[in-house]
């Protein structure tokens, strides 16, 4: 790699006639490169400059003060200007003693004379005097005037403004003194005024004098604040200078004044301070006057004459002032835009197609010229002679004495010719314009990206200034830090990368013109008149592709080398040789071939020394990132996008290899490949379309048409030749880029190009014959190819895969890549038949689908391999086969139950494939019920499925009537099992889904087997429902059966243990087990009816039960599978209410509906049990109707019958027995009736139970309560509401008769008949054969006393006329008379059923008479308490049972009323309550009942409940008075007359109570 010695520095000329240089640079030096300089630019923000390089050049010798370590290779030719270079250079040529003038002897001497174009110039930013004045008088005598004729000699004069020359050259100047110790000067304080304060012994220095830097600050500052400080003291320690050199006189007067450390480190502080401050002053100066004149310049580009090399060497300058002081990135803004101003320049001269003088460039390049033409000889075979030295591409003549190979691989160099000459000279091409250009900006971002080279020349001057400073005893500087920011920028890298893969395209064209336009001047001076067949003559172009191959792969190779870096992690490669060891070439490596071997990252080792061997590469490991090693320690900014552009540059680099090996035959592999879908294409042929041309002579011909020209010549690359020298080191050296650019886009993550690469190495395995790693390629190449949409590329590669595969006997892995071939075919075969019928409809795009007879022939040699596995394989149906769909409804076989079900299938595959067995499973959907159901298809026979559309017909038994979906198919053939499952209900995507309409429809046929689920007609609360099933054969003698039932209601429990055949001859074949009845021998047309009982764990309104049966007929087994549901709330609800009297008990039973639908109840009977006997009034004449809101009443009244012991199993139940039935039930028969009579001796008739099991449901949906009610009363049934259902949408699925008549239309037609032809069906009126009956139980109560209390007046009012009637025996009574009555109590124990007599004991009870106080006056026992006695021990035994109150246990208690209002009045009520025991008998109040005695239940029957007493006022006339003389101020009562029996009816004898 080229390494010139950068020009980021800055020039400082000192002048040191002192020779005091060697005592300030071992202080001075290890304070450099300046740091944190900040300056303000003037078009933008404020810059920083890290580091500011710097370049002390004494003034007598224009070299540095010492020479590089390792000089860059052209230093002993070239211009020290090179060396020397920061931005603003001088005259090109110039002595180097021109630019400074010697002030020892020369100090009125003219300075030199300046180069015209400011670019060009290159001047010191800072000019240094360096003085050593020991006293006073040798600064007054000499050494002041010395200093002044030195600013006069090199500084402008003070008063006088600057031209614009000089502010190109703009500088500073600075005057530094040293103090030498052992001196006057050395004694003496910076300033005076510490002298006082530093100083403990008499001084010398009288009070108020002035140093002698205050004196040198004083003359040589200018007095103005804003001036800088120009003067600067530097103290040498004793220990900093040599022996030798020490002054040896000693002043006579010592001074007390000691410099401390932090003096001394203050006065270096200030003193690079200082230069930092006035270099950037120079700078600013400069910048500003190159702006001006570059905007000026920019003006009058438009003028005639305008110069664009001078324009560019001007803009050049600017940007190498920049980069001197480490404005890097402003320096590359300024060379882009130089790039953009030359491709303006060129596009201008190529649109207007004239060139101006002042701005032609040369029209090619001497250099390739010559290398043309000697190509060109030694292709001839001729020996080429050029009277001119022949030079290198790229290279100075000036060079020519240097070995001719040291810059073949480094092609881009700004050294390599004086590029800025010649642009000054306009002596330049375009090829090396635009050379020069790319070479600056990839130095300056080499210089961003701090990369190995760059950094190492800017760090080479300042050492070797470190390494050779003369050091004292005592270094006044800590030594110097040896290393910079190791770091490097990756994404400056990675531009230098994204530039040159522009950069090569565009230079290879301007090359390419290049060398034509050579060739053609100089056919033209020769006189031939080849110009127009240069560019097709095969000798010509070789050569030029050639130059252009070579310079381009060596620029590649050689960006490559200089972005190499240890930050990049590249993975180990996975290319091994054969005998298993790290492949090694001849070809070797670009960066070692073209530098010193140095360590990278390219190839990481993970482990081992010399002696560990490394582990075998296998192809089924790919080198990528490697986890659970240590964390990398490398920056990670930019690093994808280097490792992306620099595997690009590779890439690059394979190219122009495969282009090369193309000429010579040696493909990559791919133009090998049968592309699938390019097979049978017809060869395209180039057609001139130029007619009106010329025809070619005889000799063009041949020299056109001759054999390809094919030779190395031209070709410099050291790599590229010796590739191209045989094949193997072709491929090797192919193989080598496509694997270093796919370990860089592995680390680059670019997962496309990482895919493409390995399918490149793939391929070229294969051409090569290595199948092995070939193979594991493949399999990590291909899965991309294929999601990314290539599937012509991929299948391709799976051909070559499976030919692997085959080779290297893997059956399982051949057969998984020989599915996947297949399968991508039938995908593309898919996608080219959806887009051909798509074609019509106006979708026109371009598509390459393959073509079906390149994938002939796989699939038998697929199905060959698949018979020798020992497992079945199954893969996806959609793998072969596009569309699945009905074909119409249903078959239905005629005289027995089974069904066939056609399908449609397209196949996919180029070749027949035979199916061995085919299985279709259809489920039910979920609307069509709770229970799911299934069934199989299977096929008869095998059968061969042709490429495109088939007919498959599949047979099954089991014909369940429903709505179903195909949800499962199974193809199989040759131990491949094709397979597709979907989900029931899922919604249909016709884009996506192979089932394209999955819906099948089956309907139950009249004729068929059929089983039915009723509730029992026959309802006992007290025991278990019972269910009956019926079993109808229909048109199958059956053999045998086998009825399996299973509860599908949660909670439900079939008692089928307990189950029985129910009025049929027909009877089990064996006994009932867990839900499984046997049947066997059932005739054709026979109905068997099977009862069984059930549990429910909670109420249900209805129940379900799954039913299936199995039977065998003479045609085979079958199944049938139904799940009905049933009601099984009760239709009626019962209440009772009881009256216990004396004697008998009254029972009033409510009889109501449950739901909507009325009743007819047809019977009511109360069942008598052992004990007890009802008596029922007259019966009703007809049966009652219940309605809703009209329940029916039932009143029973009950006796115990007599002589009747009751003991512990004695039956004392009694049971209501009802016969009812409901109407809607009723109405559904009915309706049921009607349609299968009139579907009797018609076609339809098949249909008949289709049709009711869809009428039947609207029925009950379509009659309202009030419709109910109505049909009730007028025993007539409207069918107007069943005209308003859409009945086509119930009959989709069932095809077409014979004639084409469809069958759902048909039916919709019938019931659109039926409806009008009866439009009300009457109601039968009579009592059914068999009526619903329900069987309650009804509990008498037990009840130890019933208490009757009568009150009886004794002696009953006379009968008034005021009586309604004679026969009202409502008492008359004044208010406030005496009524003497009694209390009758009297009781009975024959309603007590559950205490036997021995067991029966006395019972005392209270009773108490209340009324209230407004309405009747008690008097009397109101209180008191009775017994009731046990029965006599002698008394029978029936005696005791019927034991019943005497006259002589009866109570007759007198009491008094006394009405208190008029009115009728009820009579006053009866408490009675028992008396219970307690524990203290003495304290009744205070104890507590008996614990464990349980109380007595008992009822009262009030016989005066309901009855009134009339009550009238006792006045006929009342006299008053109207004063206020009555009482309160009221009128006063005079006189009262009683009412008398003769006027009012009512007698007044007796006694009453006056107030």
């Amino acid at each position: 790699m080229e390494q010139p010695f950068s020009t980021s520095k800055v020039t400082v000329e000192y002048f040191d006639p002192h020779d005091v240089f060697k005592l300030l640079a071992p202080g001075l030096v290890p304070r450099l490169p300046l740091r944190n300089l900040h300056w303000q630019s003037h078009a933008g923000p404020l810059r920083s400059i890290d580091t500011l390089h710097i370049e002390l050049v004494p003034a007598t010798d224009k070299s540095s003060l010492t020479t590089p370590i390792s000089s860059p290779p052209p230093s002993q030719q070239l211009d020290t200007v090179t060396s020397r270079d920061d931005g603003f250079q001088t005259q090109i040529g110039a002595t180097l003693s021109s630019d400074a003038v010697d002030q020892t002897s020369n100090r009125n001497s003219t300075p030199a004379r300046r180069h015209q174009i400011p670019g060009l110039r290159r001047t010191p930013y800072l000019k240094v005097l360096l003085v050593r004045c020991d006293d006073n008088d040798s600064y007054k005598s000499h050494v002041r005037q010395e200093i002044r004729d030195w600013i006069k000699s090199n500084t402008p004069p003070s008063g006088s403004k600057r031209n614009t020359a000089e502010n190109h050259d703009a500088f500073e100047w600075f005057i530094i003194h040293l103090v030498i110790p052992n001196t006057a000067a050395a004694t003496q304080p910076r300033d005076s005024g510490s002298l006082s304060e530093k100083s403990s012994t008499t001084s010398r220095w009288r009070p108020g004098s002035s140093t002698l830097l205050e004196k040198m600050k004083a003359d040589f500052n200018t007095s103005s604040k804003a001036a800088a400080d120009r003067v600067a003291q530097i103290r040498i320690g004793v220990n900093d200078v040599p022996y030798d050199s020490l002054p040896r006189v000693v002043p006579a007067v010592p001074s007390g004044y000691t410099e401390t450390e932090q003096e001394t480190e203050n006065s270096w502080t200030d003193l690079v301070s200082k230069f930092r401050s006035l270099i950037l002053s120079s700078f600013d100066l400069r910048v500003s006057q190159y702006e001006d004149d570059i905007k000026e310049k920019d003006a009058q580009r438009s003028l005639p004459g305008w110069n664009f090399c001078t324009f560019f060497i001007l803009k050049e300058g600017l940007a190498r002032g920049f980069e001197s002081v480490g404005l890097v990135e402003d320096a590359l803004v300024g060379y882009d835009e130089l790039s953009v101003g030359l491709d303006m320049i060129l596009k201008d001269q190529a649109l207007t197609g004239r060139r101006s003088a002042s701005n032609a460039l040369l029209s090619y390049t001497d250099e390739l010229k010559h290398i043309a033409l000697k190509a060109r000889s030694a292709i001839a075979g001729a020996e080429y002679d050029d009277e001119d030295e022949l030079v290198d591409l790229q290279s100075s003549q000036a060079e020519g004495a240097q070995p001719q190979d040291l810059y073949d691989d480094i092609p881009i160099s700004s050294t390599k010719k004086p590029y800025r000459d010649m642009i000054v000279a306009n002596n330049v091409s375009v090829f090396d314009f635009r050379c020069y250009i790319f070479a600056r900006q990839i130095s300056l971002l080499l210089r961003l990206g701090n990369a190995w080279s760059t950094r190492e020349e800017l760090l080479a001057k300042l050492k070797e200034q470190q390494e050779s400073v003369l050091h004292g005893v005592a270094p006044r500087a800590p030594p110097p830090r040896q290393k910079e920011n190791e770091h490097e920028d990756l994404t400056m890298l990675a531009e230098i990368c994204r530039r040159t893969l522009e950069f090569i395209p565009a230079l290879s064209q301007v090359m390419r013109n290049d060398v034509f336009a050579a060739l053609s001047e100089m056919a033209k001076a020769d006189g031939e008149a080849v110009t127009a067949t240069a560019q097709t003559d095969p000798l010509i172009s070789e050569v030029v592709d050639n130059l252009v191959a070579s310079f381009a792969f060596s620029i590649a190779q050689q960006i490559l080398a200089q972005t190499s870096t240890k930050a990049l992690p590249i993975p180990e490669t996975a290319l091994a040789s054969p005998d298993g060891h790290e492949p090694k070439s001849a070809i070797p490596e670009p960066k070692t071939m073209m530098h010193p071997a140095r360590s990278s990252s390219l190839a990481i080792r993970t482990g081992g020394g010399a002696g560990v061997a490394r582990p075998p590469p296998s192809p089924n490991v790919f080198p990528g990132r490697q986890d659970g090693g240590p964390p990398s320690p490398f920056l990670k900014t930019g690093l994808e996008e280097l490792a992306a552009r620099r595997a690009e540059l590779y890439i690059l680099s394979r190219n122009i290899l495969a282009e090369c090996g193309k000429k010579r035959g040696w493909s990559d592999g791919w133009a090998n490949v049968s592309v699938v879908g390019e097979l049978t294409m017809v060869d395209m042929v180039d057609i001139d379309l130029g007619d009106d041309e010329k025809p070619m002579t005889s000799d063009e011909q041949i020299t056109t048409g001759g054999e390809p020209v094919v030779s190395i010549s031209g070709i410099d690359s050291k790599l590229l030749k010796t590739a191209l020298d045989n094949s193997n080191d072709f491929y090797r050296l192919y193989e080598t880029l496509t694997d270093k650019a796919l370990r860089h886009y592995t680390v680059a993550d670019h997962t496309n190009s990482v895919h493409t690469s390995m399918a490149d190495i793939a391929v070229l395995k294969y051409h090569l014959g290595d199948y092995a790693s070939a193979s594991g390629y493949f399999w990590r190449a291909t899965p991309f190819f294929g999601e990314s949409g290539w599937s012509l590329l991929e299948l391709s590669m799976l051909v070559m895969y499976s030919r692997c595969l085959e080779q290297l006997q893997r059956r399982e892995e051949y057969v998984k890549v020989m599915l996947k071939l297949l399968t991508k075919a039938a995908a593309a075969e898919r996608d080219r038949q959806e887009w051909k019928s798509a074609f019509g409809r106006g979708r026109k795009e371009d598509v390459d689908y393959p073509d079906s007879d390149a994938i002939k022939g796989f699939l038998d040699d697929l199905l060959v391999v698949t018979k020798t596995l020992p497992n079945e394989l199954r893969i996806p149906l959609s793998s072969f086969f596009s569309i699945v769909e009905v074909d119409g409804p249903p078959e239905y076989h005629q005289g027995r139950d089974g069904i066939s079900l056609n399908l449609k299938i397209n196949s996919l595959l180029a070749d027949n494939l035979k199916i061995d067995t085919a299985k279709v499973r259809i489920a039910a959907s979920p609307s069509a019920g709770r229970s799911a159901k299934e069934i199989w298809f299977e096929l008869a026979e095998p059968v061969t499925l042709k490429p495109g559309r088939n007919k498959l017909k599949l047979h099954s038994k089991h014909a369940i009537p429903g709505s179903y979906e195909i949800d499962e198919i199974d193809l199989t053939t040759s131990n491949l099992c094709l397979h597709h499952k979907r989900e029931v209900g899922h919604p249909l995507d016709k884009a996506s889904d192979t089932v394209r309409f999955p819906n099948v429809i089956i309907y139950h046929r009249a004729d068929t087997l059929d089983v039915r689920l009723h509730a029992s007609r026959h309802i006992q609360l007290d025991r278990n429902n019972t269910i009956d099933i019926e079993l109808d054969s229909g048109w199958n003698n059956l053999i045998s059966a086998e009825v399996r039932v299973k509860a599908a209601t949660g909670g439900l429990r079939l008692l089928t243990s307990e189950a029985k055949c129910i009025g049929s001859p027909v009877d089990f074949s064996k006994p009932p087990e867990a839900g499984l009845f046997c049947l066997e021998s059932v005739p054709q047309r026979t109905t068997v009816r099977i009862r069984f009982p059930y549990t429910v764990e909670q109420e249900t309104p209805s129940i379900s039960v799954r039913i299936d049966v199995v039977y065998t007929t003479e045609h085979g087994t079958f199944f049938f599978s139904r799940t009905p549901v049933i009601r099984t709330a009760l239709a009626l609800g019962v209440n009772v209410q009881d009256v216990f009297k004396h004697e008998a008990l009254f029972s009033r039973f409510t009889v109501s509906t449950a739901d909507r639908s009325p009743l007819r109840l047809f019977k009511s009977e109360l069942v008598a049990s052992d004990v007890f006997e009802s008596d029922f009034g007259l019966p009703p004449s007809g049966p009652v109707v219940i309605f809703p809101m009209q329940p029916a009443s039932l009143l029973y009244k009950i006796f115990r019958k007599a002589g009747i012991k009751i003991g512990p199993k004695t039956p004392k139940t009694m049971y209501l027995r009802l016969l009812y039935s409901v109407l809607e039930d009723e109405i559904e028969s009915l309706i049921e009736d009607s349609l299968v009579r009139s579907l009797q001796d018609k076609p339809l008739r098949p249909f008949s139970r289709l049709l009711c099991s869809v009428v039947v449901p609207h029925v009950r949906q379509g009659l309202s309560g009030h419709d109910l009610e109505r049909a009730a009363l007028l025993r007539v049934v409207p069918t107007t509401f069943l005209s308003t259902v859409n009945w086509a949408k119930h009959f989709v699925g069932l095809g077409k008769a014979p004639d084409g008549t469809d069958y759902s239309q048909a039916l919709v037609s019938f019931l659109r008949t039926w409806q009008a032809e009866n439009p009300k069906l009457v109601l039968d009126t009579s009592i059914p054969a068999e009526p619903r009956s329900i069987l309650i139980p009804v509990d008498i109560p037990s009840l130890t006393i019933i208490h009757t209390a009568d009150i009886r007046l004794q002696q009953p009012p006379q009968q008034s006329r005021l009586s309604a009637s004679p026969s009202d025996s409502t008492p008359i009574v004044c208010m406030n008379q005496l009524l003497p009555a009694v209390l009758h109590l009297k009781w009975t124990r024959i309603w007590d059923t559950t205490t036997p007599p021995p067991e029966q004991t006395d019972i005392e009870f209270s009773y108490e008479l209340t009324a209230p106080q407004d309405t009747w006056l008690v008097g009397g026992r109101r209180k008191g308490h009775f017994v009731i006695p046990a029965p006599p021990s002698s008394s029978s035994a029936v005696e005791n049972q019927y034991h019943s109150s005497t006259p002589d246990t009866e109570a007759e208690i007198p009491i008094l009323l006394i009405p208190l209002r008029e009115g009728w009045l009820p009579y006053p009520g009866v408490d009675i309550r028992e008396v219970r025991p307690y524990d203290d008998a003495t304290a009744p109040s205070g104890g507590t009942p008996v614990v464990g005695q349980s109380p007595v239940l008992f009822e009262t029957d009030l016989r005066n409940l309901g009855e009134t007493v009339r009550v009238v006022v006792d006045r006929a006339r009342v006299t008053l008075s109207l004063d206020a003389s009555g009482p309160g101020g009221g009128p006063l009562v005079l006189d009262m007359e009683r009412r008398t029996e003769g006027a009012a009816g009512v007698g007044v004898d007796g006694p009453r109570v006056v107030a």
